[in-house]
Protein backbone atom coordinates (compact mmCIF):
# COMPACT_ATOMS: atom_id res chain seq x y z
CA UNK A 1 0.00 0.00 0.00
CA UNK A 2 1.52 3.10 -0.96
CA UNK A 3 1.45 6.19 1.56
CA UNK A 4 -1.17 8.61 0.88
CA UNK A 5 -0.80 12.33 1.09
CA UNK A 6 2.21 14.75 0.70
CA UNK A 7 5.19 14.28 2.73
CA UNK A 8 5.61 17.83 4.00
CA UNK A 9 3.69 21.02 3.94
CA UNK A 10 3.50 23.22 0.55
CA UNK A 11 5.86 26.19 1.06
CA UNK A 12 4.08 29.49 2.56
CA UNK A 13 1.22 27.48 4.31
CA UNK A 14 -0.65 29.12 6.74
CA UNK A 15 -1.24 27.28 10.05
CA UNK A 16 -3.08 27.95 12.76
CA UNK A 17 -2.16 26.20 15.79
CA UNK A 18 -4.94 25.50 18.28
CA UNK A 19 -3.47 25.26 21.77
CA UNK A 20 -0.31 26.06 23.05
CA UNK A 21 0.75 23.17 25.72
CA UNK A 22 3.85 21.38 25.47
CA UNK A 23 2.56 19.55 22.54
CA UNK A 24 1.15 23.25 20.78
CA UNK A 25 4.81 24.67 21.63
CA UNK A 26 6.60 21.89 19.99
CA UNK A 27 4.67 22.42 17.06
CA UNK A 28 5.14 25.73 16.93
CA UNK A 29 9.04 25.26 16.82
CA UNK A 30 8.84 22.75 13.83
CA UNK A 31 6.58 24.88 12.00
CA UNK A 32 8.69 28.01 12.58
CA UNK A 33 11.92 26.17 11.06
CA UNK A 34 10.69 26.01 8.15
CA UNK A 35 11.74 28.58 5.61
CA UNK A 36 8.27 30.11 3.77
CA UNK A 37 5.77 28.69 6.25
CA UNK A 38 3.88 31.68 8.12
CA UNK A 39 2.61 30.34 11.72
CA UNK A 40 -0.06 31.54 13.69
CA UNK A 41 -0.42 31.00 17.38
CA UNK A 42 -1.33 31.35 20.93
CA UNK A 43 -2.44 29.63 24.24
CA UNK A 44 -5.92 28.98 22.32
CA UNK A 45 -4.94 30.86 18.81
CA UNK A 46 -3.49 33.60 17.22
CA UNK A 47 -5.89 35.68 16.24
CA UNK A 48 -4.08 39.17 15.90
CA UNK A 49 -0.96 38.34 15.12
CA UNK A 50 0.44 38.17 18.70
CA UNK A 51 3.37 36.68 20.09
CA UNK A 52 3.10 33.00 20.37
CA UNK A 53 2.87 33.10 24.49
CA UNK A 54 -0.19 35.38 24.02
CA UNK A 55 -2.92 34.85 26.28
CA UNK A 56 -6.00 34.59 23.74
CA UNK A 57 -8.90 32.68 25.13
CA UNK A 58 -11.72 33.97 22.73
CA UNK A 59 -11.63 31.62 20.58
CA UNK A 60 -14.59 29.59 21.95
CA UNK A 61 -17.29 32.05 20.36
CA UNK A 62 -18.22 30.93 16.59
CA UNK A 63 -17.17 34.34 15.16
CA UNK A 64 -13.96 34.66 16.53
CA UNK A 65 -13.46 30.83 15.42
CA UNK A 66 -14.56 31.94 11.74
CA UNK A 67 -12.59 34.53 11.91
CA UNK A 68 -9.40 32.55 12.87
CA UNK A 69 -9.47 29.83 10.34
CA UNK A 70 -10.32 31.92 7.17
CA UNK A 71 -7.74 32.06 4.87
CA UNK A 72 -5.78 29.10 6.65
CA UNK A 73 -4.41 26.10 5.19
CA UNK A 74 -4.67 24.14 7.90
CA UNK A 75 -5.08 24.00 11.66
CA UNK A 76 -2.79 21.64 14.14
CA UNK A 77 -5.10 20.89 16.83
CA UNK A 78 -3.86 19.99 20.49
CA UNK A 79 -5.09 17.18 22.18
CA UNK A 80 -7.08 18.67 24.43
CA UNK A 81 -9.30 20.26 21.79
CA UNK A 82 -12.36 18.17 21.49
CA UNK A 83 -13.61 18.16 17.72
CA UNK A 84 -16.90 19.72 18.65
CA UNK A 85 -14.92 23.09 19.81
CA UNK A 86 -16.33 25.93 17.72
CA UNK A 87 -12.69 26.67 16.02
CA UNK A 88 -12.57 23.11 14.70
CA UNK A 89 -15.94 22.74 13.38
CA UNK A 90 -15.43 26.45 11.69
CA UNK A 91 -12.43 24.74 9.92
CA UNK A 92 -14.05 21.79 8.99
CA UNK A 93 -17.36 23.54 7.81
CA UNK A 94 -14.82 26.04 4.96
CA UNK A 95 -12.73 22.82 4.20
CA UNK A 96 -9.64 23.56 6.62
CA UNK A 97 -7.90 19.92 7.21
CA UNK A 98 -7.44 19.87 10.65
CA UNK A 99 -4.40 17.86 11.62
CA UNK A 100 -3.12 16.19 15.16
CA UNK A 101 0.81 16.78 15.99
CA UNK A 102 1.46 12.95 14.68
CA UNK A 103 -0.15 13.73 10.93
CA UNK A 104 2.39 16.83 10.97
CA UNK A 105 5.60 14.77 12.18
CA UNK A 106 4.67 12.04 10.00
CA UNK A 107 4.39 14.84 7.65
CA UNK A 108 8.07 16.11 8.55
CA UNK A 109 10.13 13.44 8.90
CA UNK A 110 13.13 13.45 8.69
CA UNK A 111 16.00 10.82 6.90
CA UNK A 112 17.65 9.05 8.91
CA UNK A 113 21.76 9.56 9.38
CA UNK A 114 23.88 6.62 7.66
CA UNK A 115 20.03 5.29 6.51
CA UNK A 116 17.50 5.24 3.73
CA UNK A 117 14.33 6.94 4.37
CA UNK A 118 12.84 8.16 8.01
CA UNK A 119 13.07 6.28 11.38
CA UNK A 120 10.19 3.60 11.57
CA UNK A 121 7.59 4.40 14.14
CA UNK A 122 6.31 1.33 16.76
CA UNK A 123 3.05 2.51 17.96
CA UNK A 124 1.10 2.06 21.33
CA UNK A 125 -2.23 3.33 22.46
CA UNK A 126 -4.80 1.45 24.46
CA UNK A 127 -6.86 2.55 28.01
CA UNK A 128 -4.16 1.87 30.34
CA UNK A 129 -0.50 0.41 30.19
CA UNK A 130 0.35 2.51 27.53
CA UNK A 131 3.44 4.46 28.94
CA UNK A 132 4.46 1.25 30.59
CA UNK A 133 4.86 -0.46 27.16
CA UNK A 134 6.12 1.98 25.21
CA UNK A 135 9.20 2.84 27.88
CA UNK A 136 9.62 -1.14 28.36
CA UNK A 137 9.69 -1.29 24.49
CA UNK A 138 12.58 1.73 24.07
CA UNK A 139 14.73 -0.32 27.11
CA UNK A 140 14.42 -3.34 24.74
CA UNK A 141 15.41 -1.66 21.48
CA UNK A 142 17.90 0.04 23.41
CA UNK A 143 19.39 -3.35 24.64
CA UNK A 144 19.52 -4.17 20.64
CA UNK A 145 21.88 -1.63 20.48
CA UNK A 146 19.40 0.83 18.93
CA UNK A 147 19.51 4.34 19.40
CA UNK A 148 15.66 4.33 20.11
CA UNK A 149 13.13 6.88 22.02
CA UNK A 150 10.27 6.69 23.95
CA UNK A 151 7.75 9.46 22.34
CA UNK A 152 4.45 11.11 22.41
CA UNK A 153 2.31 11.17 25.69
CA UNK A 154 5.52 10.13 27.43
CA UNK A 155 8.98 12.02 27.05
CA UNK A 156 9.45 14.25 23.86
CA UNK A 157 7.35 15.54 21.60
CA UNK A 158 6.85 13.29 18.33
CA UNK A 159 7.38 16.13 16.30
CA UNK A 160 10.75 17.14 17.79
CA UNK A 161 11.81 13.40 17.30
CA UNK A 162 10.65 12.60 14.23
CA UNK A 163 13.04 15.36 13.19
CA UNK A 164 15.93 13.52 14.48
CA UNK A 165 18.49 12.01 12.04
CA UNK A 166 19.95 10.24 14.99
CA UNK A 167 17.42 8.00 15.71
CA UNK A 168 17.29 4.38 14.33
CA UNK A 169 13.32 3.68 15.62
CA UNK A 170 11.03 5.58 17.51
CA UNK A 171 8.77 3.92 19.98
CA UNK A 172 5.49 6.09 20.54
CA UNK A 173 3.01 5.91 22.78
CA UNK A 174 -0.70 7.56 21.10
CA UNK A 175 -4.03 8.66 23.08
CA UNK A 176 -7.19 8.80 21.10
CA UNK A 177 -7.22 12.16 20.88
CA UNK A 178 -3.93 12.38 18.95
CA UNK A 179 -5.41 9.39 16.40
CA UNK A 180 -8.99 11.41 15.74
CA UNK A 181 -6.91 13.76 13.79
CA UNK A 182 -4.05 11.86 12.37
CA UNK A 183 -4.95 10.47 8.76
CA UNK A 184 -2.09 9.13 6.79
CA UNK A 185 0.54 7.49 9.41
CA UNK A 186 1.75 3.81 8.10
CA UNK A 187 3.79 2.71 11.39
CA UNK A 188 6.28 -0.59 11.24
CA UNK A 189 3.98 -1.80 14.10
CA UNK A 190 1.38 -1.17 16.33
CA UNK A 191 -0.46 -2.10 19.05
CA UNK A 192 -3.76 -1.72 20.66
CA UNK A 193 -3.29 -3.03 24.63
CA UNK A 194 -7.37 -2.94 25.98
CA UNK A 195 -10.18 -0.66 25.21
CA UNK A 196 -12.52 0.51 28.16
CA UNK A 197 -15.06 3.06 28.68
CA UNK A 198 -12.69 6.80 29.38
CA UNK A 199 -12.95 10.23 27.71
CA UNK A 200 -16.77 9.66 26.88
CA UNK A 201 -16.83 12.83 27.19
CA UNK A 202 -14.82 14.01 24.71
CA UNK A 203 -15.25 10.99 22.37
CA UNK A 204 -19.27 10.92 22.83
CA UNK A 205 -19.94 7.03 22.70
CA UNK A 206 -17.47 3.26 23.57
CA UNK A 207 -17.61 3.19 19.87
CA UNK A 208 -16.42 6.28 18.97
CA UNK A 209 -13.64 5.69 21.56
CA UNK A 210 -12.74 2.70 20.24
CA UNK A 211 -13.04 3.76 16.80
CA UNK A 212 -10.03 6.22 17.23
CA UNK A 213 -7.97 3.93 19.13
CA UNK A 214 -8.13 1.56 16.02
CA UNK A 215 -6.57 4.33 13.74
CA UNK A 216 -3.68 3.14 14.65
CA UNK A 217 -3.35 0.02 12.95
CA UNK A 218 -4.18 1.52 9.41
CA UNK A 219 -1.86 1.15 7.08
CA UNK A 220 0.31 -1.05 9.63
CA UNK A 221 2.97 -2.75 7.21
CA UNK A 222 4.37 -5.88 9.70
CA UNK A 223 2.51 -6.92 12.24
CA UNK A 224 -1.32 -5.40 13.96
CA UNK A 225 -0.57 -6.40 17.83
CA UNK A 226 -3.79 -7.39 19.85
CA UNK A 227 -4.56 -8.45 23.44
CA UNK A 228 -6.27 -12.10 22.89
CA UNK A 229 -8.58 -11.06 26.38
CA UNK A 230 -10.51 -8.17 24.72
CA UNK A 231 -12.15 -9.20 21.75
CA UNK A 232 -12.60 -5.55 20.77
CA UNK A 233 -9.07 -4.92 20.16
CA UNK A 234 -9.19 -8.21 17.67
CA UNK A 235 -12.07 -6.65 16.07
CA UNK A 236 -10.27 -3.51 15.66
CA UNK A 237 -7.82 -5.42 14.07
CA UNK A 238 -10.10 -7.36 11.73
CA UNK A 239 -11.65 -3.71 10.81
CA UNK A 240 -8.41 -1.95 9.68
CA UNK A 241 -7.26 -1.36 6.31
CA UNK A 242 -3.60 -2.39 6.36
CA UNK A 243 -0.16 -3.07 3.98
CA UNK A 244 -0.02 -6.04 2.24
CA UNK A 245 1.46 -8.96 4.31
CA UNK A 246 0.57 -7.10 7.84
CA UNK A 247 -0.12 -10.20 10.20
CA UNK A 248 -2.34 -9.94 13.46
CA UNK A 249 -0.55 -11.11 16.19
CA UNK A 250 -1.94 -11.62 19.25
CA UNK A 251 -0.58 -11.45 23.61
CA UNK A 252 -2.20 -13.71 26.12
CA UNK A 253 -1.72 -14.42 29.50
CA UNK A 254 -1.79 -18.03 28.61
CA UNK A 255 -0.45 -20.90 26.43
CA UNK A 256 -0.23 -18.69 23.09
CA UNK A 257 -1.19 -20.23 20.02
CA UNK A 258 0.52 -20.10 16.61
CA UNK A 259 1.01 -16.15 15.44
CA UNK A 260 1.14 -15.05 19.07
CA UNK A 261 3.18 -14.58 22.41
CA UNK A 262 2.21 -15.88 25.67
CA UNK A 263 3.30 -17.38 28.51
CA UNK A 264 4.28 -20.97 29.32
CA UNK A 265 4.54 -21.84 32.80
CA UNK A 266 6.94 -19.20 33.58
CA UNK A 267 7.85 -18.41 30.62
CA UNK A 268 7.48 -15.79 27.90
CA UNK A 269 7.14 -17.27 24.39
CA UNK A 270 7.23 -15.75 20.93
CA UNK A 271 5.05 -18.45 18.25
CA UNK A 272 4.79 -14.75 15.35
CA UNK A 273 8.36 -14.04 14.86
CA UNK A 274 10.27 -17.12 16.02
CA UNK A 275 10.92 -18.11 12.12
CA UNK A 276 9.69 -17.07 8.75
CA UNK A 277 6.32 -17.23 7.74
CA UNK A 278 5.72 -20.43 6.05
CA UNK A 279 9.04 -22.43 7.47
CA UNK A 280 7.79 -26.11 7.60
CA UNK A 281 8.38 -26.21 11.85
CA UNK A 282 6.54 -22.56 12.30
CA UNK A 283 3.72 -24.24 13.98
CA UNK A 284 5.23 -27.07 16.46
CA UNK A 285 7.94 -24.69 17.69
CA UNK A 286 8.47 -21.03 19.85
CA UNK A 287 11.26 -18.48 21.07
CA UNK A 288 11.40 -18.27 24.54
CA UNK A 289 11.87 -13.92 25.27
CA UNK A 290 12.42 -13.99 29.09
CA UNK A 291 10.49 -15.68 32.41
CA UNK A 292 8.37 -14.15 35.00
CA UNK A 293 11.22 -13.84 36.84
CA UNK A 294 12.54 -11.10 34.70
CA UNK A 295 9.93 -8.86 35.56
CA UNK A 296 9.61 -9.38 39.63
CA UNK A 297 11.44 -6.40 40.24
CA UNK A 298 7.94 -4.81 39.10
CA UNK A 299 5.96 -6.92 41.54
CA UNK A 300 4.50 -4.81 44.37
CA UNK A 301 7.01 -4.49 46.70
CA UNK A 302 9.81 -5.84 44.23
CA UNK A 303 13.16 -6.72 43.62
CA UNK A 304 12.77 -9.80 46.10
CA UNK A 305 12.79 -12.77 43.55
CA UNK A 306 9.33 -13.17 43.53
CA UNK A 307 7.80 -13.87 40.56
CA UNK A 308 4.30 -12.70 41.33
CA UNK A 309 4.16 -10.37 38.79
CA UNK A 310 0.62 -8.09 38.35
CA UNK A 311 -1.11 -9.64 35.58
CA UNK A 312 -1.21 -6.77 33.42
CA UNK A 313 2.45 -6.18 33.96
CA UNK A 314 3.22 -9.29 32.31
CA UNK A 315 0.54 -8.41 29.30
CA UNK A 316 2.49 -4.84 28.72
CA UNK A 317 5.84 -6.88 28.39
CA UNK A 318 4.34 -9.19 26.05
CA UNK A 319 3.00 -6.40 23.87
CA UNK A 320 6.60 -4.52 24.22
CA UNK A 321 8.10 -7.33 23.17
CA UNK A 322 5.88 -8.30 20.22
CA UNK A 323 6.41 -4.79 18.74
CA UNK A 324 10.34 -5.16 19.35
CA UNK A 325 10.18 -8.62 17.43
CA UNK A 326 8.35 -7.21 14.36
CA UNK A 327 10.95 -4.86 14.33
CA UNK A 328 13.96 -7.81 14.09
CA UNK A 329 14.69 -7.34 17.68
CA UNK A 330 16.28 -10.51 18.76
CA UNK A 331 15.08 -12.59 21.44
CA UNK A 332 17.69 -12.19 24.18
CA UNK A 333 17.68 -8.24 23.74
CA UNK A 334 14.10 -8.49 24.72
CA UNK A 335 14.93 -10.55 28.16
CA UNK A 336 17.75 -7.62 28.80
CA UNK A 337 15.74 -4.80 27.75
CA UNK A 338 12.91 -6.36 30.31
CA UNK A 339 15.34 -6.43 33.13
CA UNK A 340 17.09 -3.52 32.61
CA UNK A 341 13.28 -1.64 32.64
CA UNK A 342 12.35 0.39 35.47
CA UNK A 343 8.86 2.34 35.58
CA UNK A 344 8.32 6.10 35.94
CA UNK A 345 7.33 7.36 39.15
CA UNK A 346 3.72 7.03 40.67
CA UNK A 347 3.11 3.44 39.16
CA UNK A 348 2.61 1.24 41.71
CA UNK A 349 5.39 2.60 43.67
CA UNK A 350 6.01 1.59 47.08
CA UNK A 351 6.17 4.49 48.91
CA UNK A 352 7.16 3.25 52.71
CA UNK A 353 5.80 0.75 55.11
CA UNK A 354 5.09 1.36 58.62
CA UNK A 355 3.76 -0.53 61.41
CA UNK A 356 3.34 -3.25 59.08
CA UNK A 357 1.50 -1.31 56.67
CA UNK A 358 2.59 -1.00 52.81
CA UNK A 359 1.86 2.36 51.02
CA UNK A 360 1.68 2.47 47.42
CA UNK A 361 1.37 4.91 45.06
CA UNK A 362 -0.67 4.58 41.61
CA UNK A 363 -1.72 7.98 41.14
CA UNK A 364 -1.27 7.07 37.16
CA UNK A 365 -4.50 4.78 37.59
CA UNK A 366 -6.49 7.73 36.15
CA UNK A 367 -9.18 5.49 34.98
CA UNK A 368 -11.62 2.51 36.40
CA UNK A 369 -10.13 0.00 34.42
CA UNK A 370 -6.16 0.88 35.27
CA UNK A 371 -7.79 1.27 39.13
CA UNK A 372 -9.20 -2.20 38.87
CA UNK A 373 -5.88 -3.32 37.47
CA UNK A 374 -3.78 -1.82 40.24
CA UNK A 375 -6.21 -3.77 43.13
CA UNK A 376 -6.40 -7.03 41.75
CA UNK A 377 -2.64 -7.35 42.27
CA UNK A 378 -3.05 -8.00 45.90
CA UNK A 379 -5.16 -10.10 48.31
CA UNK A 380 -8.64 -9.85 49.31
CA UNK A 381 -9.12 -8.09 52.06
CA UNK A 382 -5.99 -5.90 52.34
CA UNK A 383 -6.27 -2.93 50.57
CA UNK A 384 -7.34 0.73 52.04
CA UNK A 385 -8.11 2.10 48.94
CA UNK A 386 -7.87 5.90 48.20
CA UNK A 387 -9.77 6.84 44.94
CA UNK A 388 -11.91 9.61 43.60
CA UNK A 389 -11.06 12.85 41.17
CA UNK A 390 -12.76 13.82 37.63
CA UNK A 391 -14.89 11.14 36.18
CA UNK A 392 -14.57 11.69 32.50
CA UNK A 393 -18.38 10.80 31.71
CA UNK A 394 -17.28 7.11 33.34
CA UNK A 395 -19.00 4.09 35.68
CA UNK A 396 -17.30 2.74 38.46
CA UNK A 397 -20.35 0.15 39.29
CA UNK A 398 -17.86 -2.88 37.04
CA UNK A 399 -14.42 -2.01 39.04
CA UNK A 400 -16.53 -1.88 42.62
CA UNK A 401 -18.33 -5.13 42.00
CA UNK A 402 -15.36 -6.67 40.64
CA UNK A 403 -12.74 -5.86 43.01
CA UNK A 404 -14.62 -4.97 45.98
CA UNK A 405 -13.24 -8.24 47.13
CA UNK A 406 -9.96 -6.65 47.49
CA UNK A 407 -11.22 -3.93 49.80
CA UNK A 408 -10.86 -3.35 53.68
CA UNK A 409 -11.84 0.09 53.29
CA UNK A 410 -12.40 2.97 50.81
CA UNK A 411 -10.89 6.28 51.13
CA UNK A 412 -12.46 9.18 49.01
CA UNK A 413 -11.07 12.58 47.79
CA UNK A 414 -12.44 14.38 44.75
CA UNK A 415 -14.89 17.62 44.51
CA UNK A 416 -17.70 15.61 43.53
CA UNK A 417 -16.92 11.99 45.48
CA UNK A 418 -20.54 10.33 44.02
CA UNK A 419 -20.09 8.25 41.61
CA UNK A 420 -17.37 5.97 43.67
CA UNK A 421 -19.38 6.04 47.10
CA UNK A 422 -22.32 5.55 45.00
CA UNK A 423 -21.20 2.33 43.29
CA UNK A 424 -19.59 1.37 46.83
CA UNK A 425 -22.64 1.47 48.08
CA UNK A 426 -24.90 -0.30 45.54
CA UNK A 427 -22.43 -3.16 45.29
CA UNK A 428 -19.96 -3.28 48.89
CA UNK A 429 -21.97 -1.67 51.28
CA UNK A 430 -19.85 -3.42 53.99
CA UNK A 431 -16.74 -1.72 52.75
CA UNK A 432 -16.36 1.05 55.57
CA UNK A 433 -16.19 4.42 53.66
CA UNK A 434 -14.96 7.80 54.65
CA UNK A 435 -15.26 10.63 52.28
CA UNK A 436 -12.58 13.46 52.65
CA UNK A 437 -14.44 17.32 52.88
CA UNK A 438 -12.51 18.85 49.69
CA UNK A 439 -13.71 22.36 51.13
CA UNK A 440 -9.61 22.60 51.73
CA UNK A 441 -7.63 21.44 48.54
CA UNK A 442 -4.40 22.23 50.17
CA UNK A 443 -4.55 19.37 52.74
CA UNK A 444 -6.48 16.92 50.82
CA UNK A 445 -4.13 14.31 50.57
CA UNK A 446 -2.68 14.88 54.19
CA UNK A 447 -6.40 14.49 55.32
CA UNK A 448 -6.71 11.25 53.22
CA UNK A 449 -3.74 9.88 54.58
CA UNK A 450 -4.72 10.28 57.99
CA UNK A 451 -7.98 8.71 57.56
CA UNK A 452 -6.47 5.84 55.64
CA UNK A 453 -3.86 5.04 58.66
CA UNK A 454 -6.56 4.72 60.73
CA UNK A 455 -8.25 2.35 58.98
CA UNK A 456 -5.56 -0.07 58.05
CA UNK A 457 -4.04 -3.49 59.57
CA UNK A 458 -1.01 -4.63 59.79
CA UNK A 459 -0.45 -6.74 56.52
CA UNK A 460 -2.96 -4.03 54.72
CA UNK A 461 -1.75 -1.49 51.73
CA UNK A 462 -2.79 1.51 51.51
CA UNK A 463 -3.19 2.19 47.83
CA UNK A 464 -3.40 5.41 45.91
CA UNK A 465 -5.14 4.44 42.73
CA UNK A 466 -7.88 7.05 42.54
CA UNK A 467 -9.55 5.48 39.25
CA UNK A 468 -9.68 9.50 38.09
CA UNK A 469 -8.45 12.34 36.69
CA UNK A 470 -6.27 14.89 39.15
CA UNK A 471 -7.27 18.33 37.59
CA UNK A 472 -10.31 18.73 39.95
CA UNK A 473 -7.78 19.21 42.88
CA UNK A 474 -4.55 18.84 41.67
CA UNK A 475 -2.32 19.95 38.62
CA UNK A 476 -1.31 16.62 37.46
CA UNK A 477 -1.56 12.76 38.14
CA UNK A 478 2.26 13.70 39.44
CA UNK A 479 1.42 16.19 41.70
CA UNK A 480 -1.48 14.08 43.17
CA UNK A 481 1.11 10.83 43.77
CA UNK A 482 3.91 13.46 44.89
CA UNK A 483 1.50 14.98 47.45
CA UNK A 484 0.40 11.22 48.77
CA UNK A 485 4.16 10.25 49.00
CA UNK A 486 4.58 13.72 51.21
CA UNK A 487 1.85 13.22 53.24
CA UNK A 488 2.71 9.75 53.82
CA UNK A 489 6.54 10.71 55.09
CA UNK A 490 5.05 12.58 57.38
CA UNK A 491 3.47 10.07 59.34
Amino acid sequence: MTEPGPRALPDGARVVVAGLGVTGRAVVAALSGRAGAAVRAGSVVTVDGRAPDADVRDADDPAVAERVVAGADLVVASPGWAPSTPLLTAARAVGVPVWSEIELAWRLRAERAGAHGPAPWLAVTGTNGKTTTVEMLASILTAAGLRAAAVGNVGTPVVEAAQDPSLDVLAVELSSFQLHHTLTTSFEAAAVLNVAADHLDWHGSLDAYAADKGRIYARAQVACVYNVADPRTEQLVRDADVSEGALAVGFTLGAPGPGQLGVVEDVLVDRAFHTEPGARDRQRTAAELGTLADLAHLAPGGGDGSPNVPPHVVANALAAAALARAHGVPAAAVRDGLRAFRPGAHRIARVRELDGVAWVDDSKATNAHAAAASLGAYPPGTVVWVAGGLAKGASFDALVADRSDRLRAAVLIGVDPEPVRGALARHAPEIPVVVVDPGDTGSVMRRAVAAARDLARPGDTVLLAPAGASMDQFASYAQRGEAFATAVAEL
